[in-house]
């Protein structure tokens, strides 16, 4: 999994919301994620092949069918890298204010 490839899969609006579907309920098909948005079985397939290879998605075989499961590791990676590090000053600084102001006088 590359970073660079995380931004570009969840820098499009469609991949985005494949992702939110999946959060939704784990394990669609391709037929079940393809009813939810406007646009061919084909154009789905390649937006789910852009997150498979971002490692967001991760596919299984059951008996005939695909089943398609959100991987939530590559954001919570981004989210740690990028945002952990520059919300901690702010989280430290809100905290230590809510502590002074409810300690009694």
């Amino acid at each position: 999994m590359d970073e660079d490839d995380v931004f570009k899969a969840l820098a499009d609006p469609t991949r985005r919301a494949l992702l939110d579907a999946l959060f939704a309920e784990d394990g669609q098909t391709l037929t079940a994620l393809e009813q939810r948005l406007p646009m061919s079985r084909f154009g789905v397939m390649k937006h789910l092949k852009v997150l498979e290879a971002a490692g967001l998605v991760v596919s299984r075989k059951q008996g005939r069918e695909k089943l398609h499961h959100l991987n939530p590791i590559p954001i919570r990676l981004i989210h740690d890298r990028w945002v952990s590090k520059y919300a901690e000053p702010w989280t430290a600084t809100l905290s230590q204010l809510k502590r002074s102001l409810e300690e009694p006088s």
